[in-house]
């Protein structure tokens, strides 16, 4: 197992750093650097300040050279300043991605716990009035727009019955159950849009996993249909459920935009939207590789519940 985490752990690395080399890349192209703005905001900022700024910071050096001196103080963890905060990166990311972990995590446990036990449900009676509840409820959560389901919660449980803020944060300080009441709207609108798309997975993997032989097997060998069911076919139906939710995992760290939009939620999704608006290149490098590590880190994740879920996968014959 050592090897297996070392060899992928070793992967994840070299991508992170192919990825970090791209979008620094791509973040560069942007039209505008700082010195720019600086330029046309201030009317007695010359051309010339501007170029002996730029010779200061690098930013008139090539390509190549700008990222190495960017990845050195980077690997000593200096990430540079962030320009709309006039903060170091870290300093900014740091509470956000703490927020966004709370906002995802507790969303992501509730959309499983809800897609699992209904995928399953419609699975083992296709076709039957459950099958199609279920499905049509999934279809519905699909479909539903997020920002849509953010204003529909804001108007009833804030306006009209008054039950939880509308947005925001709680203050520093406050207690759990303060913090709870602002998260409970966004945590909501963040699982309604997920548990759909997740319980449409969970019943296809199920329906096909219980056409196996080896269920057919078990069925003729006297075995009940709840353990047939719980026993032998969850685990082999859960294998696909583990990529979706990986391939989702750094999705959902960054891309819960709308929802941390619409309840003013300071968390990842909104802030790298800000910086890209705001020309805050540092922190949309970091925030975008925040990302793109969250990504990796499910990708590593799956790969071990891979080998929980089933016995016939090998460490050792994936770390070769």
């Amino acid at each position: 197992m050592i090897r297996f985490l070392s060899a992928r752990l070793l992967q994840s690395l070299i991508v992170l750093i192919v990825m970090s080399f791209l979008i620094y890349a791509l973040i560069g192209l942007m039209p505008g650097d700082p010195i720019d703005l600086m330029l046309s905001a201030n009317p007695d900022f010359t051309s010339e300040d501007a170029a002996r700024l730029k010779a200061l910071y690098g930013l008139d050096q090539p390509l190549l050279t700008r990222y190495g001196n960017w990845l050195i103080a980077a690997l000593g963890g200096d990430f540079g300043y962030s320009r709309l905060y006039s903060q170091p990166v870290l300093d900014v990311v740091g509470p956000r991605l703490a927020n966004t972990a709370l906002l995802v995590g507790i969303s992501l446990a509730l959309s499983l716990l809800l897609a699992i036990p209904l995928g399953i449900a419609a699975a083992v009676r296709p076709y039957s009035p459950i099958d199609y509840l279920v499905n049509l409820s999934c279809f519905a959560g699909i479909s539903a727009p997020p920002f849509w389901l953010a204003l529909m919660a804001i108007m009833l449980f804030s306006v009209t019955l008054g039950w939880f803020p509308a947005g925001g944060q709680a203050p520093p300080g406050a207690s759990p159950w303060e913090t709870l009441q602002h998260a409970v709207l966004p945590i909501g609108v963040l699982t309604l849009a997920s548990v759909g798309g997740f319980t449409r997975f969970m019943r296809a993997s199920m329906v096909q996993t219980l056409r196996q032989d080896f269920i057919r097997t078990a069925s003729a060998k006297g075995l009940s249909r709840t353990r047939v069911v719980y026993g032998h076919a969850l685990r082999n139906a859960l294998l696909p459920m583990v990529t979706i939710v990986a391939l989702s995992f750094g999705t959902l760290f960054s891309g819960a935009l709308i929802t941390e939009t619409m309840f003013a939620w300071l968390g990842m999704g909104k802030t790298i939207y800000d910086a890209i608006l705001g020309n805050d290149f540092n922190l949309a490098l970091v925030g975008l590789l925040m990302a793109t590590g969250m990504t990796l880190l499910g990708n590593v994740l799956a790969d071990l519940s891979y080998v929980a879920l089933d016995p016939r996968l090998d460490f050792r014959a994936e770390g070769t």
